[in-house]
């Protein structure tokens, strides 16, 4: 079967690889797994060994076709569709059960298929995803650190996350030109525990997050709140008049959502 480049198809190939991405989803037994573009069925064929039932969700027409000719339909349901539009709450509603997922996600839709899982967290319990390596240092980066971002924020703020393991461009046919890595995320949304509404502190980082190298109070003051607002606001969450947001713990962003989210002016 040809390769389709524009689908970001890699396939895995590394048989040890695959053994630690589906032993990273825990005890398998009873549960219905969620797979994220199981292209050739590499992982695919491990996950119905163990679990109760592999829902595939597989954009490509010739690849869904393949994996429904060398799967039996009682343990993999083939899904033939954009995973962004993939309804996780109906496929929870049906396992009776929150679903693990795994995947190995195209790069050029990584960022959305992440903002797709953290909205569907309710119906969720762990992932566990194989992206770019610079995705992955992105996603489980610390605060302070270079690679610490909106991304990181919103991922984190979701539930922790863990790096497993990267893998090297070999371990996949056709090799792509950078390494990958393999990271857990466990959803366990901290929104109630900080005191904070989930969709209004997202859109504020936002927009502390819009321009890197400007400090937190002038990328306020750009989203539209008064320069007097910002500095107080600042001021009541402990803040520092000149930090930047790669240096502020989610901890800390949700002081400063609560300090005046009731004046950041609503963005469509």
């Amino acid at each position: 079967m040809p390769v389709k480049p524009k689908l970001g198809q890699n396939f895995l190939r590394d048989e040890n690889a695959i053994g630690r991405i589906v032993a990273a989803l825990g005890d398998l037994a009873g549960q219905t797994v969620v797979e994220i573009g199981p292209g050739r069925g590499a992982i695919t064929g491990e996950l119905a060994k163990k679990a109760a039932h592999v829902v595939a969700v597989e954009y490509d027409r010739e690849l869904a076709t393949g994996l429904r000719a060398q799967f039996a339909p009682e343990r993999l349901t083939v899904v033939e569709q954009d995973v962004l539009e993939f309804d996780f709450a109906s496929a929870a509603k049906r396992a009776g059960a929150k679903l693990r997922v795994a995947g190995n996600l195209p790069y050029y839709i990584t960022s959305p298929i992440l903002r797709k899982l953290a909205a569907s967290h309710a119906d969720i319990g762990v992932a566990v995803l194989m992206v770019q390596r610079e995705v992955g240092d992105r996603v489980t980066a610390s605060p302070g650190s270079r690679d610490y971002g909106l991304l990181s924020v919103l991922v984190q703020s979701h539930g922790p996350v863990e790096p497993l393991f990267t893998l090297p461009p070999s371990a996949f046919s056709p090799p792509p030109k950078v390494h990958s890595m393999v990271f857990r995320w466990r959803f366990a949304p901290r929104f109630e525990a900080l005191g904070i509404e989930e969709k209004g502190f997202l859109r504020m980082v936002g927009q502390v997050f819009a321009q890197k190298r400007k400090t937190v109070a002038n990328n306020l003051r750009a989203a539209g709140v008064e320069p007097a607002q910002a500095q107080k606001a600042l001021a009541e969450a402990g803040i520092e008049p000149l930090a930047r947001a790669e240096a502020l713990s989610i901890e800390s962003l949700a002081a400063l959502w609560r300090a005046f989210a009731a004046v950041i002016p609503e963005k469509s």
